[in-house]
């Protein structure tokens, strides 16, 4: 087995604090409301949030995926960071045993810059091409500014 690691930093207007709630500790109550049209809930499977908490994403019938599901590994609020694996998908897992994936909000002047890692545990014998990877982050870049946006515009929610 491999690892392909991935590293991005987003800057961001809005605050690590807001963006760290909407984003990871109330993601279950935002997301499906910021994104109605893609993610139709998030739900606890175990747990209440904390580390070892399972959370389902389910996402809307006109999705390409239906339905992921992550597990909390790290979690500190106070230092706005994350860490989680996605440990079950829909979409073809063929290639892949797991995602790692390592978030940080760090302030930046009155926004933030949002420092993100993915590991691609790639099986055995298998190859994961960098437009694989690439469709997965632009997916996810996509989550980010609609977040983003949101924030921007209603500036007493994740307050």
């Amino acid at each position: 087995m491999g690892v392909i690691a991935y590293s991005q930093d987003i800057t961001s207007v809005v605050t690590p604090s807001r963006l760290f709630k909407a984003m990871i500790l109330d993601s279950h109550n935002v997301l499906p409301m910021i994104v109605p049209e893609g993610i139709k809930s998030v739900e606890f499977i175990e747990g209440d949030g904390g580390v070892g908490s399972i959370k389902k994403t389910n996402f809307s019938v006109s999705s390409y995926i239906k339905h992921t599901k992550h597990k909390i590994d790290a979690l500190d609020a106070g230092s706005f960071y994350c860490k989680y694996t996605m440990m079950e998908s829909d979409i073809k897992f063929d290639k892949i045993d797991c995602i790692v994936e390592e978030v940080k909000f760090v302030a930046a002047g009155s926004g933030c810059v949002c420092k993100m890692t993915s590991e691609y545990h790639v099986k055995e014998g298998c190859e994961l091409k960098e437009e694989d990877i690439k469709k997965g982050k632009d997916r996810a870049m996509g989550l980010f500014k609609a977040v983003e946006e949101y924030l921007v515009a209603n500036p007493d929610v994740c307050a």
